[in-house]
């Protein structure tokens, strides 16, 4: 054991045997021996310390990579974890995992994104999600697999304050009619009835809904929480699939008779716009639903559980469009608990107005 080259490679490898009986044997990462010597040297050096004088194991970046993806292949979100721990292995690649600081970690994060031939600023609520993957990542290394000794603090990075967007019912209205193919505008209403994100209104099959009992289901593979959502169908969610049926064996939504796989945005847009309406995706869809149903005085318990979201602090963004549960607490900070000096019993009210 010690140091070799593989059949048909350049690299050399190291194998050898930790204090405790470990077989250790992975590329050492280079192609020049006295550099994979050295390699090995401190790497039997390392295991060394860590069996007879209790030190902790140093980890490289990579490793901690590896691990994180391996289980993070079950997460709705596991794509987008890919792309950001991708963008800091170009950076810490052979790090030791407990040399990264803070400073370097938000130096390394993207300023800007490249797609479709088009370069243009990030902002900061995206670089959070970067920030966000590897936080998750350092955590695990610290307090689930304890390789490092503490994690670095990573606090996300200001981010203004946007309003949720929704429309009126008039507006909604005002959509739907300037909406000029069927699917479209189907989806669309039953987005409005549901809250239904929209791919799980476009994968929405008929083994989903039970129009006996007016209700529908997400499958948790299915969710962004991969948590299962119930889904009771109102009257004008239930006629649109009633209009539905027989058009595709399997969807309840489809196009020409076959599954729909793509939105088509640039239709959504005209439409939009010929309404009147500035600055509306679809997702917005999801908003308004979400503030209708405040408005109309549903908790914001029961509405994240129609919603499916995981999270109170999502619902929270919706409380501000029905104060009407706070009005009995504006009364503890009145000027006048009685009448005020010099006024009639009964005319306090009069004044205050």
């Amino acid at each position: 054991m010690g140091i070799r080259k593989r059949k048909g490679s350049d690299v050399w490898y190291v194998d050898v045997r930790t204090p405790g009986g470990e077989r250790i044997r992975h590329s050492t990462g280079t192609t020049n021996r006295k550099e994979a010597q050295e390699y090995h040297d401190k790497l039997k050096h390392d295991q060394w310390r860590v069996a007879k004088l209790g030190e902790r194991a140093a980890r490289t970046f990579d490793e901690a990579a590896l691990r994180f993806l391996r289980e993070s292949e079950d997460k709705a979100d596991y794509v987008h974890r890919e792309l950001h721990i991708a963008h800091f292995c170009e950076r810490f690649a052979g790090r030791n995992l407990d040399t990264l600081t803070r400073d370097e970690i938000f130096d390394a994060l993207p300023q800007v994104s490249r797609k479709s031939k088009k370069v243009t600023a990030l902002t900061n609520g995206t670089r959070n999600l970067y920030l966000g993957t590897l936080r998750a990542m350092l955590n695990k290394a610290a307090h689930e697999w304890g390789w490092i000794a503490t994690a670095p603090k990573l606090p996300n990075l200001a981010v203004a304050n946007k309003r949720v967007r929704w429309i009126t019912r008039d507006e909604a209205r005002k959509l739907l009619k300037t909406i000029r193919t069927d699917w479209m505008r189907d989806v669309a209403v039953f987005g409005f009835a549901t809250g239904l994100r929209q791919a799980n209104i476009l994968g929405l099959e008929w083994s989903q809904v039970d129009l006996v009992k007016r209700r529908a289901w997400i499958h948790p593979d299915q969710a962004k929480a991969r948590k299962p959502i119930g889904v009771p169908l109102n009257t004008e969610a239930v006629e649109v699939i009633r209009r539905n049926l027989g058009r595709h064996s399997t969807f309840v939504f489809s196009r020409r008779g076959k599954p729909i796989v793509k939105w088509d945005l640039a239709q959504w847009n005209r439409a939009v716009a010929a309404a009147g309406i500035d600055h509306f995706r679809f997702h917005d869809v999801r908003h308004t639903w979400a503030s209708w149903h405040v408005q109309g005085g549903t908790p914001l318990n029961r509405l994240m559980e129609l919603g499916g979201w995981s999270k109170y602090e999502m619902v929270l963004r919706y409380a501000h469009l029905a104060p009407d549960h706070l009005a009995h607490h504006a009364e503890a900070v009145t000027i006048w608990a009685q009448s005020p000096p010099g006024v009639p019993e009964g005319n306090a009210k009069s004044l205050v107005a």
